[in-house]
C-alpha cells in the first residue's frame, strides 16, 4: 500500500513538507504508533463522532488517549455527541481503508478538534488512508491546513484508573 493519491495531492497542493512512514499492518492507534516507532503522544488518532445536528466531527488526540465526550461536547457546542460506528462513517472517506482516515477535515468538509496535549508537539503523525502508511508533518503545518479547534477533551490512560 501507499499514501492515498488524494492525501498526497492535498499535501503537495498546500506546500506541506511531509514524510511517509511505512509500517507493518496495524489497526489500533497504539499499535500503529508502535509499528511506526513513534511516541504515542505524537501519533494523532482520529475518532469520528456525530452531533445531534447531523454534523460529523473529527476528534484528534494522542494514540493512547480516550475521548471525554462531555468535555468535547462543550467545545463542539453542537448538542449531544455520540461515537460513530465504523460502518456508519466508512463511506465518508473515499479511498481510505475503514478506520485509517487522516484528520484532514478540509478534505471531507468536517470540523476537526484537537486535544491540547497533541497541540504541544512539534511534529505529529497520522494515518495516510491505509493501515500500513502514515504521514509525519509539523504541527504548525497541520494547524495551518486544518485550522482545528483546540481543547482539553482527551483522557490519558493514567486518568482512567
Amino acid at each position: 500500500m501507499s499514501i492515498t493519491a488524494e492525501i498526497e495531492r492535498y499535501l503537495k497542493d498546500q506546500s506541506v513538507d511531509y514524510e511517509v512512514i511505512e509500517h507493518p499492518a496495524a489497526y489500533t492507534a497504539p499499535q500503529e504508533a508502535a509499528a511506526s516507532h513513534v511516541s504515542g503522544y505524537e501519533w494523532a488518532k482520529t475518532v469520528i463522532l456525530f452531533a445531534e445536528t447531523g454534523e460529523t466531527i473529527m476528534a484528534t488526540l494522542p494514540a493512547s488517549f480516550k475521548v471525554d465526550i462531555g468535555r468535547l461536547q462543550k467545545l463542539v457546542d453542537a448538542g449531544e455527541l455520540r461515537l460513530a460506528e465504523e460502518s456508519e462513517f466508512a463511506g465518508l472517506y473515499p479511498n481510505c481503508e475503514p478506520g485509517a482516515m487522516p484528520p484532514l477535515g478540509a478534505l471531507y468538509g468536517q470540523r476537526v478538534f484537537v486535544d491540547a496535549r497533541l497541540a504541544e508537539d512539534e511534529m505529529i503523525v497520522f494515518n495516510a488512508g491505509t493501515h500500513t502508511d502514515a504521514v509525519r508533518i509539523s504541527y504548525g503545518d497541520f494547524e495551518r491546513l486544518v485550522q482545528p479547534e483546540v481543547g482539553a477533551f482527551g483522557r490519558s490512560p493514567a486518568s482512567l484508573n
